[in-house]
């Protein structure tokens, strides 16, 4: 047989492919598999084999790459971003650091509202093409699959057009995308007293979502001046009943509920999480639901309170990390900057932390049996690093350690390869 691809001289390879499967919970994150010295071969988009170096020199193929050492790894998963969006809000971080409330940047015209208007205001073409900018960005930090969420139309329209503009980008771009229907980001003004109203208008868009394949997942923003436990399970039930999975914004700064509920309901998982309860941990240990955590808004926010992250993997949470890419609360689309602030802000080690941005994040967007894995017969999804080993990538932060990534079996983007155009060309 001749294959289509040989990895060869990888130094240290990183296959996440542990005899229980996936997610890791607790203690179970702290491992990895590491091979030293091997090679591996790609036939059509998958993983064929695994062998040494000496097994690879007789194997035929097309194309070979003599990794020099270097780190492989899967490629990186983000479960969480708002990756659909128009404008931009650089001029808010001059107001925050005066310590100018939230409330009064949106009497300004600024904060999630601002972000809004400009989604309502853009073409769906417009959306693609800023948003493809991003993915472009995401590919070459590593980032081989992502999920994204709706959530700054708040309105019928605007929210079809930005899950249309996902739809064609998973479509097109080599970045593979998992689909995320958060029409219940936050209550618009037009229904500031009749949020339930809102919502029954939010959830008569499920049918057109399911018959055009828009999204896989459903999500709500439950929080305080946001939506209720009482609004959100009300919400999410329903959503549950047409068939979608669920997500949910849970817990980001108060200790409503959100991890309970996330447990009641079965969602895949729970994000934010910074406010979460003692209970509500231990709620999403025994449910198995996985805890998405998003230091860098944290970071970005200049916000006292971690996610306990620590508490969590004590208590047999399954975790992993995101960027929580959006305009107003975390604007990176460097995973591996969130892998330091992981390390650093939440003190998880860096064994965690690989499991965190691989196997278990394809498990929180329902990819668990494909993606986060170097396996054979397993889609052909790898990163090689710039570095020689693992420990390597979150203790060098700020720069980007991706030296080529292949999606599909096939390079799609190598050092050098910038694939970058001007940010104000969308602004």
């Amino acid at each position: 047989m001749k294959y289509d691809l040989i990895l060869e001289n990888i130094g240290q390879l990183l296959t996440m492919d542990y005899e229980k499967g996936g997610p890791l919970c607790g203690k179970d994150m702290d491992q990895l598999l590491v091979l030293e010295n091997k090679a591996l071969a790609i036939a059509d988009g998958r993983i064929a084999l695994i062998g040494s170096n000496e097994d690879a020199s007789g194997w035929p193929a097309d194309k070979r790459i003599d990794c020099g050492g270097k780190l492989v790894t899967p490629g990186l998963i983000d479960p969480h971003t708002h990756l659909v969006f128009a404008g931009s809000r650089e001029h808010e971080m001059g107001l925050k650091q005066k310590g100018v409330p939230y409330l009064e940047i949106l009497k300004q015209g600024g904060g999630i509202l601002s972000t809004v208007n400009a989604t309502r205001a853009a073409s769906e073409a417009a959306l693609f093409e800023k948003a493809a900018y991003h993915l472009d960005r995401m590919l070459s930090y590593g980032m081989t699959t992502v999920e994204a969420k709706s959530g700054y139309g708040l309105n019928a329209e605007t929210e079809l057009k930005q899950l249309r503009a996902v739809k064609k980008l998973n479509n097109e771009h080599p970045v593979e995308i998992v689909s995320t229907f958060l029409g219940a980001h936050a209550i618009p003004p037009e229904y500031k007293h009749q949020p339930e109203v809102f919502l029954n208008e939010m959830l008569q868009l499920l049918d057109v979502i399911q018959k055009e394949e828009l999204a896989q997942f459903v999500d709500i923003f439950c929080e305080t001046g946001v939506f209720t436990i009482e609004q959100s399970k009300a919400f999410l039930s329903k959503a549950k009943q047409k068939g979608f999975q669920l997500k949910i914004h849970a817990d980001e700064i108060d200790p409503l509920g959100g991890a309970e509920l996330a447990s009641e309901l079965g969602a895949i998982s729970a994000e934010h999480l910074v406010g979460a309860s003692e209970e509500g941990i231990k709620q999403l240990a025994a449910s198995g639901v996985i805890a998405c955590l998003l230091p860098g808004t944290s970071f970005y926010l200049n916000k006292p309170d971690h996610a306990k992250a620590r508490k969590m993997l004590e208590e047999g949470v399954a975790v992993t990390l995101a960027t929580d890419f959006n305009p107003g609360s975390c604007p990176t689309e460097n995973l591996q900057l969130i892998m330091s602030f992981a390390a650093v802000m939440y003190k998880m080690t860096v064994k965690e932390i690989w499991n965190a941005v691989t196997v278990n994040a394809a498990h929180a967007i329902g990819l668990g049996d494909e993606r986060g894995v170097i396996a054979p017969m397993k889609q052909a999804d790898l990163v090689i690093w710039d570095a020689v080993n693992y420990e390597y990538i979150p203790y060098h932060f700020g720069v980007n350690h991706t030296q080529t990534v292949i999606k599909k079996g096939v390079i799609v983007f190598e050092k050098g390869d910038h694939r970058e155009q001007s940010a104000f060309s969308f602004t």
